[in-house]
């Protein structure tokens, strides 16, 4: 870790942290038994599980850089299949992964593709019904890492609530949660609910996006407590004592597992003056107090 400050209160809790999540990940991962990724099937990658879903259905794609079927990407994998794909939803960072944290992602139409990309990190976040009027059915097929904060799990209850108003069906292709091997944190107050905190459960949640979205249907999360038409793929070959590596950064500043472990923790002090290391080719792996040199 990189220290450019002086050790005051702040700064000695702050090293506590990251050594407790930086030790935590890397004895797990020398844990015996623990498997790579050669084994483990993603939904997506399940195309006879429901390919058969999607014929003769129109199709909506919620999807970003991570949404991979083998070495293509979900959309092409689908277009060529001849699935009626008639609009993707990018989430934050957008369709291609390419936006900093927090940058409002416009409305477009995506260059390789030619498919209307309508953004759910910008003016609104939720589908329109004027944007589902042409669909009927939603596929999601994003890859999460397991925290609270993270807001494609937002994203995904916002879509799957206009699918359970206008009646689409919604579809979660699962993959495994890189953090899905422990559960800490505090539950949310949902006194304190936000588009970074939506439903009251741990910061590191162990849930995959699948178990997450059959929690929220099952629980009556969604507004006036509807539920949707959800159908969830499952990942083949995997369980919550598998050490997963993410071949594909989710986000820009989560751009490898160093990042993914420590991240639930040290994201907390983004509201303090002290920086995470996001900017650097060290996000969330360095830090830096704007203290007395």
């Amino acid at each position: 870790m990189l220290i450019l400050s002086p050790f005051p209160a702040l700064m000695f809790l702050l090293l506590l942290v990251g050594f407790r999540c930086d030790v935590r990940a890397q004895v797990l991962a020398m844990q015996p038994g623990r498997s790579s990724n050669t084994s483990i099937v993603t939904g997506a990658e399940r195309l006879e599980a429901y390919l058969h879903l999607l014929r003769d259905k129109r199709v909506a794609v919620i999807a970003n850089q991570t949404s991979r079927v083998g070495g293509s990407h979900l959309v092409d994998t689908l277009l060529k299949r001849g699935v009626a794909v008639q609009c993707v939803f990018a989430p934050e960072h957008g369709f291609r992964g390419q936006a900093g944290a927090g940058e409002k992602i416009e409305d477009g139409r995506d260059q390789r593709t030619g498919l209307p990309v309508y953004s759910l990190y910008g003016k609104t976040k939720k589908p329109s019904t004027a944007q589902l009027a042409q669909v009927d059915i939603i596929l999601f097929d994003i890859q999460d890492v397991g925290v609270r904060f993270y807001t494609y799990i937002s994203t995904m209850h916002y879509a799957m609530e206009a699918a359970a108003e206008q009646g689409k069906a919604f579809i979660v292709l699962d993959r495994p949660n890189p953090n899905g091997f422990y559960i800490d944190g505090p539950v949310l107050d949902t006194a304190y609910r936000s588009f970074v905190g939506m439903h009251p459960i741990p910061v590191v949640h162990g849930c995959t996006v699948g178990e997450l979205a059959g929690m929220i249907n099952g629980e009556k999360w969604l507004k006036r407590g509807l539920t949707c038409q959800l159908t969830v793929i499952p990942c083949e070959g995997y369980t919550h004592a598998e050490f997963y590596d993410l071949p594909v950064a989710p986000s820009p500043n989560l751009p490898n597992m160093a990042s993914v472990y420590l991240y639930p923790s040290l994201c907390f002090f983004e509201a303090t003056v002290v920086s995470v290391g996001r900017g650097t080719d060290q996000p969330f792996q360095c830090i830096g107090y704007p203290g007395n040199q």
